[in-house]
């Protein structure tokens, strides 16, 4: 796989994850499905996991490459920043957008 190909994977897979918790209503994509929907607070607790495991992704893909770069705190400040930003479009979706065809009054 070529690295621009490998960034590409990981910028894709980011957007996928980041908007999974808020486009559907089993626990973690293949759980059991939540009767009455999830509340925010476990829509949350699987973003941040999904963060960590597009970030393991990440490290994975860059370990092969050998390229492994030792990261301070800013680094993954920058990378939940920009998770929580592709997570945009799912949460319009969940929360913002009316069911229905109904108009604002």
């Amino acid at each position: 796989m070529t690295q621009t190909a490998a960034i590409w994977l990981v910028i894709v897979a980011a957007l996928v994850a980041a908007n999974l918790p808020f486009i559907n209503d089993r626990w973690l994509v293949v759980g059991k499905r939540a009767h009455h929907g999830k509340p925010f607070v476990g829509r949350a607790l699987e973003l941040v996991l999904l963060y960590f495991l597009v970030g393991l992704l990440a490290h994975v893909i860059e370990r092969r490459a050998g390229q492994v770069a030792p990261q301070g705190w800013e680094f993954y400040a920058v990378t939940a920043a920009l998770f929580i930003t592709l997570a945009f479009p799912g949460f319009v979706y969940r929360y913002l957008m009316r069911r229905g065809g109904r108009h604002w009054d």
